[in-house]
């Protein structure tokens, strides 16, 4: 539809009492408005230097599962059960000896000092070679012995060095604190949730400290192997400030790409000004609610700046059209804002509602996640929905700019070849095609996302690069030690002084066993296991007393000398320790369905299986809550965009058409991860969710527009075609900026990030041509002008210039 060629009212013959409450309580005091935007932007970016970078072990995991809450029950007695860090000291391939060596132990020992004093470790729980609680027992002529690995008066010498080593031997402590091959040795470092002073770990300096330990120590001839979920966090933050950069690369492009579709410096500037003001005052209030912003939730600024720039480039269009037909600035920006106020809004709270969805997933890190993206989206109610469109109202565009968009839209109203193109989709054949190949793509879609996995696929940190320092440590420590340091733990409870009972060492026995045999277990301990150890010492050794006898007096003399670390002071818990050969989700979900079959068939009141303790028990439970909330999540968030479109548009038609084209993107999406071999799991669950936002906002500007046409009396073809030239050409720029802005995180040495980025980049695009191919197709079947109900006039996008103002 050609605009009016009614009389353009000036900014001095308009009517300032015209147009909804709103846009008179706005527009009629524009200056107060920009006057407390800016007070408001001074507050909140000097609040966003208080805004920390910091991750908690406790906030990743989910605290309200039964397996968490059984470990937190038992946390005091299951000491580095946890959250830990373990530190191998290797000893350089060349020297004959391995660790028993003098210079070797004395550089062991002085590092274990300066660990022991770090802020955070719970020193009682620590262990090295050198730790009193490193202990060894055997059989000898006078009996059975026990004592420190390291020997009482060790000098150095080779007969202390020879007795340490078979102390060592004895201790069953090789593939646990000793390497297989004795050419290194572990410092078990397990850390508490808060430190001394009853603050949280900082991760980032302790991660800090930890490499200047090693650089320090290296520099004496050892090489030093670092891993646990404080190293993996800080080398996380570590490559987070390496994000700033892409940060700042993908504001670059998003500049450059809008300039280059308006030509006009100025409103170019204040699209991108009006989307960091609403970053600044995310970050702003973060800290003003007690959050800080970790690894995981890093993305979530971007999202918002993302979500801006789509929204303050509709808005700069709008004006950009109406000032090219002869509008004064003013005038042009309160159509603008007439006509796109709704949609806007629409989308926006479409947004938050879905992000908040995220509060369902019972992780607090999500939850957090979930509250920044939602604050976010919030703010560019303000910032760009409102400030950007006064703020326009005062500079206007440069006239060259206005008259090339005019002759831009001029050109493309009279046949431009790629609008001709999309608008045929309104066609029964073409729209035909189109909805069979989505179809067909969300059906292939969504049987390649039944592969979709759930936690981690592969050893050591997804998070990172596969040859990152932390990852070639995870692969040292598995070689070197025969198991990954990837531990799950079964809990016992029993009576009280009842942990030494037959019948319970009995099941503990036949549990053990029986996870031995199971692929992906590489080892396992228990006070069973230690009777056994015992019985046969007893006997010379002789493996025909390798038994587990049912003698009661027996079983409570080894019991006496255990460590404490298989039962509790109490003897009311014993411990089950299931060594992995890594954490990937199928092991893990393979071992907990076995434990949990063996406790539904062994439980009673002598003796309770529990689930679940250990790095790899939490990591087991995160994925459980992880696989839950999945669907659930999805199916919540689009129900909240669904119920929002609805209440918009009132056309159940319309919905099917706006929410269709994200779903099957959804799906894509997840094949994608598939392909990129990328599960589930804390830092991937929000994404998918957090990318609906973008395509809800496409699909409604060009929805509403089409909508608004339709019930004017304009057939499909013709209503299309104008969305296309008022907001479609917006959306392809959106969405082809975005994904080159995000498609820079290749390069980012936090895989996650890369990972994430092409993730991301997929769904921009394909938001965009569903919104743009799939919409039409859907919309020549679903949207019959006569089956539309009438709209309210507020809630109609009304065509350029024309008397309806």
């Amino acid at each position: 539809m050609m605009p009016s060629s009614s009389p353009v009212p000036t900014a001095a013959r308009f009517d300032t009492r015209s147009g909804s409450v709103v846009e008179r309580l706005l527009f009629n005091h524009r200056l107060l408005v920009v006057v407390l935007c800016a007070l408001v932007t001074l507050v909140l970016g000097w609040q966003a230097t208080r805004l920390q970078l910091q991750a908690s072990f406790e906030k990743t995991i989910p605290t309200g599962h039964p397996y968490i809450a059984n470990y937190l029950a038992h946390q005091t007695e299951l000491s580095g059960l946890g959250n830990a860090v373990r530190i191998a000291v290797a000893r350089p391939q060349g020297p004959e000896g391995g660790i028993y060596d003098a210079a070797y132990l004395d550089t062991l020992r002085r590092l274990t000092d300066a660990v022991f004093l770090l802020p955070g470790v719970d020193r009682v729980a620590m262990k090295s070679l050198w730790t009193p609680t490193t202990r060894w027992f055997g059989v000898t002529e006078d009996g059975l012995e026990g004592g420190p690995v390291i020997p009482d008066g060790f000098d150095g010498g080779q007969a202390s060095l020879q007795q340490l080593a078979a102390n060592v031997a004895r201790s069953g402590e090789i593939g646990q604190l000793v390497a297989r091959d004795a050419r290194s040795s572990v410092i078990f470092v397990p850390l508490l949730a808060k430190d001394a002073e009853g603050k949280a770990i900082d991760y980032a300096r302790l991660s800090e400290q930890l490499e200047a330990l090693r650089s320090q120590f290296e520099r004496e001839g050892v090489t030093i192997h670092i891993t646990g979920f404080a190293k993996l966090v800080g080398d996380l933050i570590d490559g987070v400030r390496a994000v700033l950069l892409f940060f700042a690369l993908a504001v670059a492009i998003a500049t450059a790409m809008v300039y280059w579709y308006t030509r006009c410096l100025r409103s170019t500037l204040l699209v991108v000004l009006a989307s960091l003001i609403a970053v600044v005052w995310q970050l702003g209030l973060l800290p003003l609610l007690g959050f800080v912003l970790d690894p995981y939730s890093i993305l979530v600024p971007f999202l918002v700046f993302a979500i801006g720039m789509s929204h303050g480039a509709q808005k700069m269009n709008g004006i950009m059209q109406d000032i090219g037909r002869g509008a004064d600035k003013l005038v042009a920006a309160r159509f603008t804002f007439r006509r796109l106020f709704l949609a806007g809004l629409t989308a926006l709270v479409a947004d938050a509602v879905g992000f908040a969805v995220l509060l369902v997933i019972d992780i607090q890190a999500i939850r957090e996640l979930a509250i920044a993206a939602s604050l976010g989206v919030g703010v560019l109610i303000f910032t760009n929905l409102i400030l950007l469109p006064i703020l326009l109202s005062y500079t206007g565009v440069s006239a060259r700019a206005a008259a090339r968009s005019l002759r831009a839209e001029e050109g493309a109203a009279a046949g431009a070849r790629l609008w001709t193109l999309l608008t045929r989709f309104t066609e029964r054949r073409w729209a035909a095609a189109a909805v069979t190949a989505g179809l067909v793509l969300g059906v292939a879609g969504f049987a390649a996302s039944t592969q979709l996995k759930i936690g981690d696929l592969d050893p050591g940190a997804p998070e990172l690069r596969e040859g990152s320092r932390y990852n070639r440590d995870v692969a040292y420590l598995n070689a070197a030690y025969g198991a990954s340091s990837d531990m799950l733990a079964v809990m016992v409870r029993t009576p009280p002084g009842q942990c030494a009972n037959y019948e319970t060492l009995n099941k503990v026995d036949a549990l053990e066993w029986q996870l031995r045999q199971l692929d992906g277990v590489e080892s396992t301990n228990t006070l069973a296991l230690l009777n056994r150890r015992v019985l046969a010492g007893l006997n010379e050794g002789n493996p025909k007393w390798y038994e587990f006898v049912p003698n009661q007096d027996m079983l409570n003399t080894a019991t006496a000398s255990a460590p404490r670390g298989l039962y509790n002071d109490a003897c009311s818990l014993l411990t089950v320790y299931a060594y992995l050969r890594d954490h990937k989700a199928d092991t893990l979900a393979r071992v907990v369905a076995h434990v949990e079959a063996f406790a539904r068939e062994n439980n009673g009141p002598q003796s309770e299986f529990l689930l679940a303790a250990g790095s790899a028990g939490i990591e087991a439970a995160t994925n459980i809550v992880v696989r839950d909330a999945w669907r659930q999540m999805l199916l919540l968030v689009y129900g909240a965009v669904a119920l929002l479109c609805l209440v918009t548009f009132r056309s159940w038609r319309a919905v099917v058409v706006a929410v269709l084209p994200l779903v099957i993107t959804s799906l894509l999406a997840e094949a994608l991860m598939v392909a990129l071999g990328m599960g589930v799991k804390v830092a991937t669950l929000p994404v998918i969710a957090l990318g609906v936002g973008i395509g809800v906002d496409y699909a409604l500007y060009i929805l509403s527009v089409t909508l608004a046409e339709l019930r004017r009396g304009q057939s499909l073809a013709a209503a299309y075609h104008r969305a296309l030239l008022f907001t479609g050409k917006v959306v392809m720029l959106t969405g082809v900026t975005l994904a080159v802005g995000v498609i820079t995180w290749v390069a980012s040495p936090i895989k996650f990030q890369a990972d994430m980025g092409l993730l991301l980049a997929f769904m921009f695009l394909w938001n965009m041509v569903g919104a743009l191919v799939l919409l039409p197709a859907l919309a020549h079947f679903l949207l019959k002008p006569a089956l539309l109900p009438v709209s309210r006039p507020a809630a109609m996008p009304a065509p350029l210039l024309t008397p309806n103002y």
